[in-house]
This record gives structure tokens, C-alpha cells and sequence, in this order.
């Protein structure tokens, strides 16, 4: 079966990996010692606990029939998805006046969820320091697009 990686971006690898498993019928154990892991660091990862690594991942892989760096690519787009969600996501709040925020707690923006309205907010209001630190933050190509469609 294969599995198209736009669709599970964001998903821990090991939550596919234990998917995989029970479908083929594999046991946990006896298919983290086929690949010479201790089964405890193989079910740490299918609960999301540890992280995939690079040598596992072209082990599993090899012995599931996959295509090399499936599960390393999912790892990273977990990561990102991580990385976004962390509440020090955000761009250089010294930049950026509180009064352009007056209807909402500043502190718990969520930078990526809401970065339309923030773009808007600040090329509307903003100073040029605001404007360029938007920029800086999401990058060119994601403001002109929202700028686009005002």
C-alpha cells in the first residue's frame, strides 16, 4: 500500500508505523528485533514519544517495501508542524506596537493560524519597521499573496 506524504504531513511516523503494522498483522516485538531495535524504543516511537532517526527509518523501510526517507520525511514535517505551534513562533514582538492588537491579548496570538489578519492588520495601520518585520516573518511571497486579495 502506499501513502500519499501531502495527506499525512504533520502525523508522528510512528503513528503510521503502528498502522502499518497491525494491517500487515506484525507483531511490535518480533518486528523491532527484525530490524534489530529494542522493542521498547520501537513502541516509544509508535506513541509519539521518541523520535524517528535515520538509520531506523532505512531499516523499517527496506523490510516494509518503502520508499527510502518516507518515515524521515514525515519526522521533519512533524517537526515543522511542532516548531509552528510553539508559542515562541512568532515574529520579533519589539517590532511590533500592541495598539495595532488592541482587540485581542497579544501574547496569545497565534501567528500562523491567524496570519492573514495580522498581515492585513499591520500593511493597513503599521509603520514601516511593523511592515518589514511582517515580511521578514512570513515571508514575501506569503504577504504579497494575502495583499493580493485584499
Amino acid at each position: 500500500m502506499e501513502y500519499d506524504i501531502s495527506i499525512l504531513k504533520g502525523l508522528h511516523p510512528g503513528i503510521l508505523l503502528e498502522r502499518i503494522l497491525k494491517e500487515r498483522k506484525l507483531g511490535k516485538g518480533r518486528f523491532a528485533m527484525s530490524v534489530d531495535e529494542f522493542p521498547q524504543t520501537l513502541v516509544a516511537i509508535m506513541k509519539g514519544k521518541r523520535k524517528m532517526n535515520i538509520p531506523l527509518s532505512l531499516k523499517i523501510e527496506k523490510m516494509l517495501g518503502m520508499e527510502e526517507g518516507f518515515f524521515m520525511t514525515l519526522q521533519l514535517f512533524h517537526d515543522i508542524k511542532l516548531a509552528k505551534y510553539n508559542p515562541d513562533y512568532h515574529p520579533d514582538l519589539a517590532k511590533l506596537r500592541r495598539v495595532l492588537f488592541w482587540d485581542t491579548t497579544f501574547e496569545k496570538i497565534n501567528w500562523d493560524q491567524y496570519k492573514v489578519a495580522v498581515i492585513r492588520r499591520v500593511f493597513e495601520r503599521g509603520t514601516e519597521e511593523e511592515k518589514e518585520e511582517i515580511k521578514r516573518f512570513y515571508g514575501n511571497d506569503v504577504v504579497d499573496e494575502v495583499l493580493k486579495w485584499k
